[in-house]
Parts: structure tokens; C-alpha cells; sequence
């Protein structure tokens, strides 16, 4: 007698690449393996499956297999380490991001930040900026207002934060109270010792600063979802080092700056690269200081490096 099949749909909120917890509509977690096959479908991800996709689930016995994969409404996606062709896709079916950056141990280098603000806009996910640790920027309020003054014109509202104080937090728990949100950034920045205030019911670990290279070690192994008390979910994901662009357009790059794409229109040319053309207004714009320059360095630099991986 062939045993019977129940299939159940439910979202991802754990995935270790062998395992993933998946919550089923009726609130239910279980643990469960992927076909095999769904690894040759779609994009090539070293990971088929993400925390926030939508998956059918099918129970086999004792046994719960991810027998299909729904379409996903966006997801954040960055290339895969040392893998020029492969991609890794951090979550998916994302409301909104909190990307938090902080000015020292450790400090989070721009480029990231726009390679990561880059990919947000491709897949239109809003993005916050949380500029952490507040409570250690007194004697450096230049740099924070520095700091404020080119996320802020570019469109980006800058939220400054202190886990130890309580700083910003009641404005992070009004961005994440409905819908999923992602938070992202570099180790050693805050990400768990954030959640873990804003879901304390939760035991997440979080690590110190490493004292010989003042970076940070990571904590967060897998990319976990998180239920909080107002209805929301959050994302906790591993510190990410690098963020290399994968399947973005060398013309299309600049659209992804929304401070590029508003002086764009007065260029001469419509197909103006904002690198060498005359009459270039983002370029203008650049050199009378309405577009940072640390952002337009960090557009020149994604050419210039990811060029080889785009051919």
C-alpha cells in the first residue's frame, strides 16, 4: 500500500544548506531536506533555497521534503565568494532592509554600502540606514553628520542607533513592526545585539570585536527568521565582508544611484556613462558637491571591478 503524501505550504526561516526550518500556515515548525533535483533549476545559486522563500512542503512518513519553490517577489543576492559565476542569494520576499554601518570597531566601508544600496534598488527593497553604536560617536559628530549628509541626499534616511542606550531603537521597531524586514551588514556591527532587543524572548549569540584587526567575528552562522511580538519578522543574516554585484548592467549601473538618476536627465547625451562624456551633469553635480563623491567613486569602482565578471 503506497504510503500517503500530505502537502503543506509554508515560508523558510532557517536554511544551513542540508536543513531548513520551514513554518507552515498553521504556525508549525519542521525540519526538512530539499529534492535534489531543484538544485539544476533556475539561477546558479549556491543555494537553491533562501530564508523567506515560499515553499511547498510534502510529508513522507516521518519524512518532510521541499518538493517546490515559489516564485519570489524579490530577493537580495550578492556573487558568491572566490565563485565569479555563481551567485548567493541572502534572503528572499523581502519588505524592506536595514543595512547598519557603524564609524569604527569596525568601520564599514562606503563601497559597501553602495554595492549593497545598488542591489536594493535593483530588486526595489527600501532600504534604512542604521548607523550603529552610537553611543561611541560623541566626540565625532563631523563624522556623522558627514555621514547623514550623503545617504540623506541621496534619498536615504539615516537612523542613528545604540543598543547599549536605547538610542533609535523605537524607530526600528516602528520600520520592522509589519511585513519582513532584512537586516544586513558587516560583522562585528550590531545585527544580533539588535535583534535580540527587539526579540528578547529569542536567545541570539553575539561576539566581540576582534582586538588584533578590530573587525568583527561572526556570530550568526545561517540566516535565521525571527518573529517578533508586533506581528513582524525579521532576518538576521552573517556578517557579509564583501559584496560583489552579479546581474546588473554596466549601463544600467548609475540607475541604481537615485542621486545619479535625477541629475541624468540634464546630460546631453541619453546614453551618458557619467564617466568621460562632455556636457555629463552627474559629473557636474559631482564637482559642486550635490553628489558625494564617495558615492560617485564607489560607481567608478563597480565598473572598473566587476567589468571582468560582466563579460
Amino acid at each position: 500500500m503506497e504510503e500517503s503524501r500530505n502537502i503543506s505550504t509554508g515560508t523558510v526561516v532557517k536554511a544551513t544548506g542540508s536543513w531548513y526550518d520551514v513554518r507552515t500556515e498553521d504556525g508549525t515548525v519542521c525540519k526538512c531536506r530539499i529534492r535534489g533535483r531543484m538544485r539544476l533549476k533556475g539561477v546558479r545559486s549556491t543555494n537553491p533555497v533562501v530564508v523567506g522563500d515560499r515553499v511547498d512542503v510534502v510529508s513522507e512518513g516521518d519524512d518532510r521534503v521541499i518538493e517546490n519553490l515559489h516564485p519570489r517577489r524579490n530577493y537580495v543576492i550578492r556573487r558568491a565568494s572566490n565563485l565569479s559565476k555563481e551567485s548567493h542569494i541572502i534572503a528572499a520576499n523581502i519588505d524592506r532592509a536595514l543595512l547598519v554601518a557603524t564609524l569604527s570597531e569596525p568601520v564599514t566601508a562606503p563601497e559597501f554600502l553602495d554595492r549593497f544600496l545598488v542591489t536594493c534598488e535593483a530588486y526595489r527593497i527600501p532600504v534604512t540606514i542604521l548607523l550603529a553604536k552610537s553611543d561611541l560617536n560623541a566626540g565625532r559628530r563631523d563624522d556623522v553628520e558627514y555621514f547623514r549628509a550623503v545617504y540623506g541626499s541621496a534619498g536615504y534616511e539615516v537612523v542613528e542607533i545604540s543598543a547599549a542606550t536605547g538610542e533609535g531603537l523605537e524607530r526600528v521597531e516602528r520600520l520592522t513592526a509589519e511585513g519582513t524586514t532584512l537586516v544586513a551588514g558587516n560583522s562585528g556591527v550590531g545585527k544580533s545585539t539588535l535583534i535580540g532587543r527587539l526579540c528578547p524572548a529569542q536567545e541570539i549569540r553575539t561576539g566581540e570585536i576582534s582586538q588584533s584587526h578590530r573587525k568583527g567575528r561572526h556570530t550568526t552562522t545561517f540566516s535565521t527568521m525571527y518573529e517578533l511580538a508586533s506581528g513582524g519578522f525579521v532576518i538576521d543574516t552573517p556578517g557579509i565582508k564583501g559584496f560583489g554585484l552579479i546581474d546588473i548592467d554596466d549601463a544600467e549601473l548609475w540607475h541604481y544611484f537615485p542621486e545619479m538618476m535625477r541629475a541624468a536627465s540634464e546630460c546631453r547625451f541619453f546614453n551618458c556613462t557619467h564617466t568621460h562624456e562632455p556636457a555629463c551633469a552627474v559629473r557636474a553635480a559631482v564637482e559642486s558637491g550635490e553628489i558625494a563623491l564617495s558615492r560617485y567613486e564607489s560607481y567608478l569602482k563597480i565598473l572598473d571591478e566587476d567589468e571582468k565578471y560582466r563579460k
